[in-house]
């Protein structure tokens, strides 16, 4: 019982810390999202996407009663896989914003249908948040594996925080279809010097900050819900078995202090 109203509490001050920094956060991002995301298409799950500020990025059409809204012909469906129910008000305002309609899955919220919106507006975009991970292959919600496969699965620093990222993009590849793409966008340890990835090197020492994230990654970890500074994930992708090609890039951003210790990989993976 303790240990449930600790998480509650911890999983609360997440969230509310995470309404000021992501703004931030996207400040610096948002320009390397825009590189990828016109990627998302069809049917789409997105893994720990949080108060899912990104979904303004994708594609948008004009509908009738002149809202911009996500476009139908593009985005088919959107289940948002979030562990953090302290999230859910901004993900569902979020997502009502860009003209999505919102349901919840009932076996893994305490809230049912009702709590979404259902818009009026013909030929909205279905939205089901759901609560998980995909850390355990035996522990994956049904709503999400009812919906599979997926034409596109997407992660934005999500994959930081993963019990297990390995395991994490193992599931992804089983849930995508044949031709689906992982579409994502992940801070990662400073990738070696020399590296052809690297789209902007910006003067960074990445021996130094490399060393400097795993010196901090502990604590780190312990105040930012579980987020590791010094995961290589790009190549957890790359390596992941069951991909037709893997195709990113990574940069190291000087915008602050902070952006030494959070330079970016993002990209797609097709699976085979």
């Amino acid at each position: 019982m303790a240990g449930g109203i600790f998480a509650s509490v911890y999983d609360w001050i997440f969230s509310t810390a995470w309404v000021i920094e992501s703004k931030r956060n996207n400040r610096k991002v948002d320009v390397y999202r825009k590189m990828v995301w016109p990627e998302i298409r069809g049917k789409v799950l997105e893994v720990g996407p949080g108060y899912a500020e990104s979904v303004r990025h994708l594609a948008h059409t004009t509908a009738s009663n002149g809202a911009f809204v996500v476009d139908p012909g593009t985005i088919h469906s959107y289940t948002a896989l979030e562990p953090n129910p302290f999230m859910y008000g901004g993900l569902q305002k979020n997502a009502e914003d860009n003209g999505f309609c919102v349901t919840y899955d009932t076996k893994t919220t305490d809230r049912g249908p009702e709590a979404g919106t259902r818009s009026g507006r013909d030929g909205a975009v279905p939205f089901a948040i759901v609560r998980g991970t995909l850390d355990d292959p035996d522990n994956i919600p049904q709503a999400i594996l009812d919906e599979a496969p997926y034409d596109t699965v997407v992660t934005s620093f999500s994959l930081c925080t993963a019990r297990d990222p390995a395991a994490t993009v193992r599931n992804i590849v089983r849930l995508l279809k044949p031709g689906g793409a992982h579409v994502f966008i992940e801070h990662v340890r400073q990738p070696p010097p020399g590296d052809p990835r690297v789209l902007e090197d910006n003067g960074v020492n990445a021996v130094l900050w490399g060393k400097i994230q795993d010196w901090l990654t502990p604590l780190w970890s312990v105040i930012g819900h579980g987020c590791h500074l010094n995961r290589c994930t790009g190549e957890t992708i790359l390596n992941t078995e069951g991909w037709a090609s893997v195709d990113y890039k990574s940069t190291r951003p000087v915008v602050d202090l902070q952006s030494r210790i959070m330079p970016l990989s993002f990209g797609k993976a097709i699976k085979a």
